[in-house]
């Protein structure tokens, strides 16, 4: 699609005709682990390299604004105690859409969330938008994924759909596909109301739409349409350090209070609650970095007036942002 600075353009994937494809790499089988393991959450920046994305009447290129606020949001979720994020993309490169999803799903990631800026013709349009798969897509997503991985094992998280036959495999995909949306709906109106307390909101409730990266089959995809780059005032506000930390913040808040809500088994999120019990050489700083807690949220939760820790005594741990 032709912007300002790029016209039409052609892409042409050329293939050795003497080797075959490589078939998608299913996503690898979670083992139960012996300890309680963190939320992995993949962050996309949308566009990059060649692709600009929308760009904005002062100049202002998706592509930058949305890898900002990701990086923002990575360094918030990594701070969190019991998640990790991932980001799809780190630099100014260009990955395709297919892969992006593929990406997700090779780190075993709980949640995939794309970043972009909207625009349309008119410099009126404003607010942000959060988007999931439309549930018409689902099943057409459930064949395509099963003609893309036709003897992979483990495609829907652990079921191997080896020897069990064609009809029965796509009944499989379509109803983890519907779970997943289910799922996806949850977070998506989770970070919608928390965006409605930072910016206005372009649509009250959560869209759906066929985005190529929200077809993942067994992860919770959801798209944000931060602002709209099309809008002077909102391009300013994207271009701002303190707006990028106000939306990293309201996307931490609502993927967090989803988890909490609905933690997922086998995480730590999910062992509640948190106690620490009191050894000897404990310290109220080193408690607080093991669990990535500030040390007045230790304070406040345990009623202390000062930093000293009887040997024995049990500390309840609170979550991050509590």
């Amino acid at each position: 699609k032709p912007n300002r600075e790029y016209g039409h353009r052609l892409v042409i994937d050329l293939y050795d005709a003497a080797k075959p494809r490589a078939r998608p790499k299913p996503r690898t089988p979670r083992t139960r682990p012996d300890r309680p393991r963190d939320l992995i959450i993949a962050i996309d920046a949308g566009h990059g390299g060649d692709d600009p994305g929308a760009i904005g009447a002062r100049g202002t290129r998706e592509k930058d604004v949305v890898l900002q606020v990701a990086k923002r949001l990575k360094r918030l979720i990594d701070r969190e105690y019991g998640m990790r994020a991932v980001l799809i993309r780190e630099g100014d490169y260009f990955v395709g859409l297919s892969r992006r999803v593929q990406k997700a799903r090779e780190k075993q990631a709980d949640l995939f969330i794309s970043l972009h800026a909207d625009a349309f013709d008119r410099a009126s349009a404003h607010g942000s938008s959060v988007y999931i798969l439309a549930e018409g897509n689902a099943s057409s997503d459930a064949a395509r994924w099963l003609a893309e991985n036709e003897n992979a094992s483990d495609l829907i998280g652990g079921v191997s759909l080896e020897h069990k036959d064609d009809l029965l495999k796509f009944v499989l995909v379509d109803m983890m596909k519907a779970s997943t949306i289910e799922d996806s709906h949850k977070v998506a109106s989770s970070i919608l109301g928390q965006l409605k307390g930072i910016s206005h909101l372009h649509k009250t409730h959560v869209e759906q739409a066929g985005f190529r990266v929200l077809r993942s089959p067994d992860v919770p995809s959801i798209l944000v349409e931060m602002a709209f780059i099309s809008n002077p005032k909102e391009e300013r506000k994207l271009r701002s350090a303190r707006h990028q930390a106000k939306m990293a913040q309201a996307l931490l808040k609502g993927i967090r209070n989803y988890f909490r809500k609905n933690p997922l088994a086998g995480t730590l999120l999910a062992t509640r609650p948190r106690r620490h019990v009191i050894s000897r050489g404990d310290t109220l700083s080193e408690i607080a970095n093991r669990y990535r807690v500030s040390v007045r949220a230790l304070r406040v939760a345990n009623g202390l007036k000062n930093d000293v820790l009887p040997v024995g005594k049990v500390l309840r741990i609170p979550y991050a942002g509590s």
